[in-house]
């Protein structure tokens, strides 16, 4: 029992870390949001460059916070019907819930790989001229976000079947 709460607990912590890169990775987009708006109005100056990091720091604040969503019960369920379930049924639902996120995050990762794998072999860059090179390394967010919300399913299919207290953040 003390293996399984240590790995919820070491699952949790990664997740908190990513998330917490997430939402830094919010102020830094906005940032560079405002500063692009502030070089293009009131300086005439725009770079390709900067507009592709904006779209590009997109990926990492969706995939790495969707565990960290799940992490804080802030995914979304249909709580009208929910709320009135007993709690063994409500953790039934979220131990196969959670299974579900483990298995379909694992497969979604492994479906990503070889995508990410020939980007990486043909040094995929942006097709624009003064765009950001290292394509690749945007396409590698994919399988390690999904791979980071199957390890979160499975922390939290372990929460709710052995009945593990929540853990605040």
């Amino acid at each position: 029992m003390r293996a399984v709460e240590n790995l919820v607990k070491g699952i949790e912590a990664l997740v908190r870390l990513f998330g917490r890169i997430a939402a830094w990775t919010c102020v830094l987009l906005v940032a560079l949001v405002s500063g692009d708006v502030i070089l293009r109005y009131l300086f005439d100056f725009g770079a390709l460059w900067l507009q592709e990091l904006q779209w590009h720091l997109i990926s990492p604040i969706a995939l790495f916070g969707m565990a960290y969503l799940l992490l804080n019960d802030e995914q979304v369920r249909v709580d009208v019907f929910y709320e009135h379930f007993p709690v063994p049924v409500k953790r039934t639902i979220e131990v196969f819930g959670g299974l579900a996120l483990l298995i379909m995050g694992a497969y979604i990762a492994w479906l990503t790989l070889p995508w990410v794998a020939q980007s990486f072999g043909r040094g995929e860059g942006s097709p624009n001229p003064g765009g950001l090179p290292y394509r690749w390394v945007l396409k590698a967010f994919l399988p390690f976000g999904f791979t980071l919300l199957a390890l979160q399913g499975l922390a939290h299919a372990l929460r709710n079947a052995f009945a593990l207290p929540a853990q605040g953040d």
